[in-house]
């Protein structure tokens, strides 16, 4: 299997370093845009190559694709490049897999299906932390329903343990991606239809296990995706396990932002080091507002029925180790491991990865890489919402 990992930066470089220690890559190439990137990244990989690729450059990037079996890229942002990205995959006929954690992207994507299939293409959108193995422990979790209800996803900002998302790991595009998606209106699913709601609204859950607290819904694929795979007929929406001074603050942002008082590039900025007048407006909320309890940090759960009667089910990844608190891990290891199962996928379209990947695997393969990674399902009757 001949790999492109198109982006030198963190998650592409962790990416890279995991499939270049995995059986059956037979060639690897690094791409990006920065040849000093590229060539030290490769340099460091046995059997690697680096090539100067600009995804801008249309013929440059076809060229780069035409060479190899599969592209994982980890060039954002993808309302930028990722549709012109899996369109030169199309044209090449080469399998694709991305880390887009956009759901407006996401979208333009999936409108893609049609043309990837048309040229016998796999294509995986979203095959990071979350959306990845966020969709993956929603699979767990609804597989055991026969009729789905709600769905929610969950991950780890500041709650408990330093996240994917922690305000100290988010800089430069990534903060100013997250900042949109707290802002503005975002998808959702209410109804058993896509919605658009104001982020940052509070969704409190009873868990098995007697677990209870709140999570703050913010912009993500999994609604809209998990809207194709699973069809809840309720609700589905994807939160952040917060801090109440955390929600509390992001509130005071996003309302800035949505008045027009910001852009959500200048809230990036305020992310670390803080305003201290936004966090003086904040106190009153900091004080008042729901925090996370005692769930857990990286979860998906969903109710529904089986044999008619209410059943609720989590399925939480548990960590000993540091893989939470690494986002280029969390994100860059799980792609990896995605475009490792391409070839015995073989389903041209363009598939979000519950739809396609293996996930019992999937996170066999995971815990591998780290020990003390497993996958824990709990399930009791009743509805998860208090």
């Amino acid at each position: 299997m001949r790999v492109a990992v198109l982006g030198a930066g963190a998650m592409g470089a962790r990416a890279a370093r995991t499939l270049a220690g995995l059986p059956g890559i037979d060639a690897l190439v690094v791409a990006d845009r920065d040849p000093r990137a590229a060539t030290a990244l490769a340099a460091a990989l046995p059997g690697a190559t680096a090539h100067r690729v600009d995804v801008t450059n249309a013929s440059a990037l076809r060229a780069a694709l035409a060479d190899v079996d599969t592209v994982l890229t980890t060039v954002g942002p993808f309302y930028r490049f990722g549709s012109a990205i899996l369109r030169a995959a199309i044209d090449t006929g080469t399998d694709y897999v991305d880390i887009c954690d956009d759901w407006e992207p996401t979208l333009h994507l999936l409108g893609l299906d049609e043309a990837a299939r048309a040229a016998g293409v796999c294509a995986v959108v979203g095959a990071g932390a979350s959306p990845g193995l966020s969709t993956l422990l929603a699979a767990a979790a609804t597989q055991r329903l026969e009729q789905v209800r709600d769905v929610y996803t969950a991950w780890p900002v500041d709650a408990a343990t330093p996240g994917p998302a922690s305000q100290d790991s988010m800089a430069g595009a990534a903060a100013v991606h997250w900042m949109h998606q707290c802002s503005g209106a975002v998808a959702e699913v209410s109804g058993g239809e896509i919605v658009h709601r104001a982020p940052l609204r509070p969704v409190a859950l009873h868990l098995p296990g007697g677990r209870r607290g709140t999570g703050w819904t913010v912009g993500h694929p999994e609604p809209v995706t998990l809207h194709r795979t699973t069809a809840p007929s309720g609700e589905s929406a994807c939160l952040m396990m917060l801090r109440p001074a955390t929600a509390a603050y992001l509130d005071v942002l996003r309302r800035d932002i949505d008045a027009g008082r910001l852009l959500p590039d200048d809230a990036a900025l305020l992310l670390e080091p803080p305003s201290r007048s936004r966090v003086l407006r904040s106190l009153p909320g900091a004080v008042t507002r729901p925090g996370p309890g005692d769930l857990p940090a990286f979860f998906a759960v969903a109710d529904g029925t089986v044999d008619g009667r209410p059943v609720r089910v989590c399925a939480r990844l548990e960590t000993d180790g540091p893989l939470l608190q690494d986002m280029a891990a969390v994100t860059g290891v799980p792609a990896a491991l995605a475009t490792t199962q391409l070839p015995r996928v073989r389903r041209p379209g363009v598939h979000p990865p519950d739809a396609v990947l293996d996930g019992p695997r999937l996170f066999a393969d995971l815990a591998v890489a780290f020990p003390d990674t497993r996958v824990i399902v709990e399930e009791e009757a009743g509805w998860l919402t208090d």
